[in-house]
């Protein structure tokens, strides 16, 4: 078996966001939220039920995915793979706006049911050491927690270091397939939770059509021209920036390089293209 990379946003949808197969939705929030006996979720709709790209090159056009339980609660589940600046204040934006509009002026307030807000990053966020966290509004002094509707839970890979031989629990085993998808030739022995086992079945490469590992292609490929554009944009600033310290010509090359961080060779070459220009 081989299965392709859970990351991927393609792949992501594939797996959380299928109307059709909720069951690894339900798994995962279970786990990921360690819900037991009466307070686990037996039945969830997805709100954005995730449809491939009819073109290729078009961009996915779910940034995450949404559900509710059978009670009313809701779930932001995201995956975040680059770091970027102001994600702590977008995803509070997100799950408060997502908590607020389930009410509309004039509705009693007691309607509102909670939100959940879970990220999988791919980077460090928080930090603590262990791989999954969960923020709540306390009292700074007591700890009280009063304000509960709204929670945050993140996931950082880059702290998940755990072997296949080592998973102890679901949310061990939810988080390893993730993580080393794409690596795997099989799926672990170990692994009994049905929602897991199908989440494994729709990661098989063996089970995608054309259209599914085209959009699962196009999306590295966006990815690709994404970092090439802010490479260029930061190549072209720093072409600026030693242009005019050449121009003022108060600094060496030497510090011209340690300001922003780059090789004096590079800083000699754009003066050497300046005096030939």
């Amino acid at each position: 078996m081989r299965f392709v990379d859970v990351t991927n946003d393609i792949a992501f949808r594939k797996i959380f966001g299928n109307e059709q197969k909720t069951l690894c939705l339900m798994s995962f929030l279970n786990a990921v939220l360690c819900l037991k006996g009466d307070h686990r979720i037996v039945s969830v709709t997805i709100a954005n039920p995730y449809h491939f790209p009819r073109i290729a090159g078009e961009k996915a056009s779910i940034v995450d995915v949404k559900a509710t339980d059978e009670g009313g609660r809701k779930f932001v589940v995201e995956m975040q793979v680059p770091d970027v600046n102001g994600f702590a204040k977008r995803i509070q934006y997100y799950a408060y706006r997502d908590y607020s509009m389930q009410i509309n002026r004039g509705d009693e307030y007691n309607l509102l049911k909670p939100t959940h807000f879970i990220g999988i990053l791919d980077f460090n966020f928080t930090k603590g050491t262990h791989f999954l966290s969960h923020h709540l509004v306390l009292d700074k002094e007591t700890n009280e927690h009063l304000l509960t509707d709204v929670q945050f839970v993140f996931i950082e890979l880059d702290k998940f270091h755990k072997k296949a031989n080592e998973l102890a629990s679901e949310i061990d085993q939810w988080i390893y397939f993730i993580k080393n998808s794409e690596h795997l030739e099989a799926m672990p022995e170990n692994v009994i939770d049905l929602g897991l086992k199908m989440a494994y079945h729709e990661a098989d490469r063996h089970g995608w059509t054309k259209d599914e590992f085209l959009a699962y292609d196009d999306h590295y490929i966006a990815e690709e021209d994404s970092r090439g554009l802010v490479d260029k944009a930061v190549m072209e600033n720093h072409l600026m920036i030693i242009r005019r310290l050449v121009g003022i010509g108060k600094l060496s090359i030497r510090e011209i390089a340690g300001i922003l961080k780059v090789p004096e060779l590079f800083v000699r070459q754009v003066i050497h293209e300046m005096e030939a220009a």
